[in-house]
């Protein structure tokens, strides 16, 4: 079986999404904290959307210690790039988990500390409010938001 863990990631670091959606599960359920809970076709929609959004930029992962087996898998991974709403840099280190089902991924959760993020992002405004439950809150508003826009909605 190949590693579609290692296949996801190396798509991901070169900002293909259509490969990496051909990863999931047609009944994939994403989870992040920037996102949220996102099933099917916009956890889909969500890497699409990503990756668009980086293509010609400083945009780079670092993917490592992946394990998969046909039932599970797991890896950690670094995220460089710039925050387009401030231009300051991130550098997110992210631990997932995976289901498998059928080769394919069936479930994904990415778990990163938020108010990290928030604070290389925002600066001061995300040190004192990134890690309260009203940031998260506001941010999968955005985010979802965003998304939304993308698919038409």
């Amino acid at each position: 079986m190949k590693n579609v863990i290692e296949i996801f990631y190396k798509a991901f670091n070169d900002l293909d999404a259509e490969t990496m959606v051909s990863c999931y599960h047609k009944d994939i359920v994403f989870e992040d904290p920037a996102f949220g809970v996102l099933k099917g076709n916009r956890a889909g929609n969500m890497w699409r959307m990503l990756c668009e959004s980086q293509k010609g930029k400083n945009f780079k992962i670092v993917a490592t210690n992946i394990t998969c087996n046909s039932k599970t898998g797991s890896v950690h991974w670094e995220a460089f790039y710039t925050f387009s709403k401030t231009g300051r840099k991130i550098h997110n280190k992210i631990d997932a988990q995976f289901i498998i089902k059928d080769g394919e991924i069936i479930k994904h959760t990415d778990h990163f500390s938020l108010h990290n993020w928030a604070k290389q992002a925002l600066g001061f405004k995300g040190y004192l409010i990134g890690g309260t439950s009203f940031f998260r809150r506001k941010l999968h508003f955005q985010t979802n938001g965003l998304l939304d826009k993308y698919e038409g909605i």
